[in-house]
């Protein structure tokens, strides 16, 4: 009985390496943009609290000021998840 021919495997040549992928570091300028959004939200939160009836800092929007404060704040913590 004739045998058969095996198939030639080619050599094993290893996975790339992803440098491509590579995180590069963040700016200089990242992180105290991340902490300054976080600080001018609290602070904004805690003047609007502080000045009561007053309405402060803008008095033209009312109780979305406490909205305008949380959005300073989450802005500044969504930037932690890039943070590297």
């Amino acid at each position: 009985m004739p045998e058969s021919k095996g198939r030639a495997k080619p050599a094993y040549t290893p996975p790339r390496t992803a440098q491509a992928n590579a995180t590069k570091p963040n700016p200089r300028w990242f992180v105290p943009v991340m902490l300054g959004l976080m600080l001018i939200g609290l602070v904004w939160v805690v003047t609007y609290y502080i000045s009561g009836t007053k309405e402060y800092p803008l008095p033209q929007i009312g109780r979305w000021n406490l909205g305008a404060g949380f959005a300073f704040m989450m802005a500044g913590f969504l930037m932690t998840t890039r943070w590297r």
